[in-house]
């Protein structure tokens, strides 16, 4: 069956996000529906042979709400989302305006009867309740339209929201105080006065309406980082065409197109250097603010800043493909997603409501029986369903996630879903990959000795056939002999190789014309039989100082050994050491020989070292930390390592490695500094104490909220809250949780 996906963003109500789905997953041919609290974007699969967008966007629209199709990165999806939030501010500014203007008079032709005197300056008419019910009425079918129309369609579901609390706060308030204008004989006959309460209706619905607005605006500055990503992006390029060089908007750039930056400009998209040398500061992307430097063969991200010199590029990556598209898809995806905590309070929340009417029932049994006053029953159950309005609760936990992961993609840190944000802070053991993680992954050959020595040019030819072999090796090792025959001289072009085979976690091997040229680690040497005693002490001392050793095997005898080292990234120690002191266990996991192994380790202060794994043995070694009762990171950038980093808990993949190792992890450090690590546990311990203190928030609110609206304060001191303080505390609980979350935005990392 054909599927394709649709996102909508821009819903105004972020606690209804259950009638919501409710209402897509209505449509006929939609598969699959979620839509996230507070973080205003719902994610819907679809049949698009049995419906459209367009459809879909009419149930969003007929359940109360607005929603806006997001679009592909760049100005139209920037503008259409801006000119959706905007034109949503408008209309909600417009009905507050009205419905503020009408709350005034009101309450100030309520006022004489609220203190119980007569006020000269206030008019005659406006204490007409026939008057104040015309005045009311707009307000709450019109101004308040939402909130009754969401309420119903949540009613025909068979469920209950924000908006049926709201409905029935304000509707029993109306249509009470709408009989006791019709027939105020009946309730005189029984002893009550006939008051009306047209201002409580009139004033919550504009409150409510107040705090949806502040909410909404509130909520549109945790999209900073978004905005702040897609705003880095170049508008032209400097592109070589027909050899003249022509200015083209960023969007007609084309794979392999060669670009001309100049000093101070923006790198339009991702490429290759092909000629000139700069240095290019990567900070809006990586977060290093040290610039790097640039030459012919580097590569080079687009919306990075140029600073010195002017080179060409030639373009590998435009579009929806570039390093930056990339990063706002992460981005976009990580504030759509649930943390299990929030999944928690969505639970919560959908009992809630129910809840909440039987407590305003029982408050309304309660009263009338005992007191025998209408009146004071509509009052406290009113004010219990206003107060108790659960937006709050649908705000504490996706606000806080956007703000937190939108600060991640800031210090260089990309978050694929608020579970890993969550589940970070929670991390006991954290297994490095050596190579390209800890180190540098750029290995170079430091010592090569033969067996038979220099007679006749014997080193050369030995290392033109190693050479040979090795360049048919994508292996960062390969490559670096293949670079240093290249520097010793080694006769081009290279010997073809037939029969070409990588073991695993071994070697390589082929045949070089008549001879079976082998190239690997002791084990396979050991494994294939073969006797290394002839250099088994150069290979000791060279392991003996962390560098990695090569054999080399022509015939079925070893002819010679090269020694290999990887610089360890100067960033390594200072980020190995400040995870040990959050108490965190950190292990190393490499293929190399034990000894060159532990000697990486000591160096960076690593005690724990997994050596000799091969490839297919790596998520295996995740898998019994696993079994050892601890939430285990896992940190790599090879190929090889995505098993592993799909096995363990979080798994965290340098942005300066494969594809294949960041699509397998949950969290991406662009620049490659393991500093980031410490950098993420930090932020998800912020993030996850800011959700606690918003929750806090959100419950205190309902929790001491509700007893005082239902009247526990009324026997002791004959203390009732008025429903329209109880609606300014419920909109205003969703600000101050909205308010909270946007303390995140000054977290920074700290040092240990």
């Amino acid at each position: 069956m054909e599927t394709s996906h649709l996102q909508l963003q821009g819903m105004s109500c972020a606690s209804c996000a259950r009638t919501i789905e409710q209402s897509i997953q209505a449509v006929p041919g939609v598969i699959e529906c979620n839509v996230n609290f507070g973080v205003e974007q719902a994610t819907v699969k679809y049949n698009p042979q049995q419906t459209n967008l367009k459809t879909i966007q009419q149930a969003v629209v007929d359940a109360g709400y607005h929603a806006q199709p997001i679009q592909e990165m760049g100005t139209e999806s920037e503008d259409a989302e801006k000119k959706a939030r905007v034109a949503e501010e408008k209309e909600i500014t417009r009905k507050l305006m009205v419905g503020s203007i009408i709350s005034i008079l009101l309450v100030i032709g309520m006022l004489p009867m609220m203190i119980g005197m007569e006020i000269s300056w206030v008019p005659a008419w406006l204490q007409n309740s026939w008057v104040q019910f015309v005045l009311v009425t707009p307000v709450l079918f019109w101004v308040g339209k939402t909130f009754f129309v969401g309420g119903w369609k949540a009613f025909k579901r068979h469920a209950a929201d924000m908006n049926t609390l709201v409905a029935l706060g304000t509707g029993v308030a109306y249509l009470y105080s709408l009989f006791a204008t019709a027939f105020p004989q009946v309730l005189e006959s029984q002893g009550i006065q006939a008051a009306v309460y047209y201002e409580v209706a009139s004033v919550v619905i504009t409150l409510v309406l107040l705090g949806r607005l502040l909410e909404n605006r509130a909520k549109g500055q945790t999209s900073e980082a978004i905005r702040k990503l897609m705003g880095l992006q170049a508008k032209t390029a400097r592109v070589v065409r027909n050899g003249q060089e022509i200015d083209i908007p960023i969007q007609e750039v084309v794979v392999e197109d060669v670009i001309v930056v100049r000093p101070g400009e923006k790198i339009p998209v991702d490429g290759e250097v092909v000629a000139g040398e700069s240095a290019i500061d990567e900070s809006m992307v990586t977060g290093e603010p040290i610039p790097v430097k640039k030459q012919a063969g580097d590569e080079v991200i687009g919306a990075t800043i140029n600073k010195t010199g002017s080179f060409r590029f030639k373009a590998t990556k435009v579009g929806k493909d570039t390093v930056l598209a990339q990063i706002v898809k992460l981005v976009q995806d990580a504030q759509g997603s649930k943390a299990p905590i929030q999944q928690l309070a969505d639970r919560v929340t959908g009992w809630f409501v129910p809840g909440v009417i039987a407590i305003a029932i029982t408050t309304f049994v309660i009263w009338f029986n005992f007191m025998g006053n209408v009146t004071l029953a509509m009052i406290t159950t009113v004010g219990v369903l206003i107060i108790a309005c659960p937006c709050a609760l649908g705000l504490a936990t996706p606000t806080s996630i956007m703000v937190g992961t939108g600060k991640g993609a800031e210090n260089g840190i990309l978050i694929k879903g608020a579970d890993s944000l969550e589940l970070a802070h929670k991390i006991q053991a954290i297994i490095l990959d050596k190579t390209g993680t800890i180190t540098q992954g750029k290995p170079s050959v430091t010592n090569y000795a033969t067996v038979r020595g220099t007679a006749n040019g014997n080193e050369i030819q030995l290392l033109r056939l190693t050479a040979a072999v090795e360049r048919n090796s994508e292996h960062p090792l390969a490559e670096a002999v293949v670079r240093y025959g290249e520097s010793q001289g080694v006769q081009q072009p290279l010997p073809d190789v037939q029969n070409f085979a990588a073991v695993a976690g071994m070697g390589v091997q082929g045949m070089v014309g008549e001879r079976l040229v082998q190239i690997g680690t002791q084990r396979w040497m050991d494994a294939l039989g073969i006797d290394t005693q002839s250099l088994q002490s150069q290979c000791q001392r060279w392991e003996a100082e962390a560098k990695t050793t090569a054999w080399i095997v022509v015939d079925g005898q070893v002819e010679g050994l090269i020694g290999i080292a990887d610089a360890v990234k100067q960033s390594s120690v200072e980020a190995i050491a400040r995870l040990q002191k959050m108490g965190l266990e950190v292990a190393m996991l490499t293929g190399d020989n034990r000894q060159t192994a532990e000697a990486i380790a000591r160096e960076v202060g690593i005690k724990r070292v997994f050596a000799e794994v091969r490839p297919d043995q790596k998520a295996a070694q995740v898998k019994a930390l696993q079994t050892e009762g601890k939430i285990v990171a896992m940190v790599g950038d090879g190929i090889n390592d995505a098993p592993a980093l799909a096995q363990a808990d979080v798994g965290i993949a340098i942005g300066t490695g494969t594809d294949v190792a960041m699509a397998a992890s949950d969290v991406t450090l662009i620049s490659g500094d393991l500093r980031g690590i410490v950098t993420a546990i930090q932020l998800s311990h912020a993030t996850m104490g800011n959700i606690r203190q918003n929750l806090f928030f959100a419950y205190i609110y309902n929790v001491s909220g509700i007893p005082i609206a239902a009247g526990i304060l009324y026997p002791l001191f004959g203390w009732l809250l008025n429903p329209v303080i109880a609606g300014a505390a419920m909109a205003f609980s969703s600000v101050s949780v909205v308010t909270n979350a946007l303390r995140l935005r000054n977290f920074k990392p700290q040092a240990y």
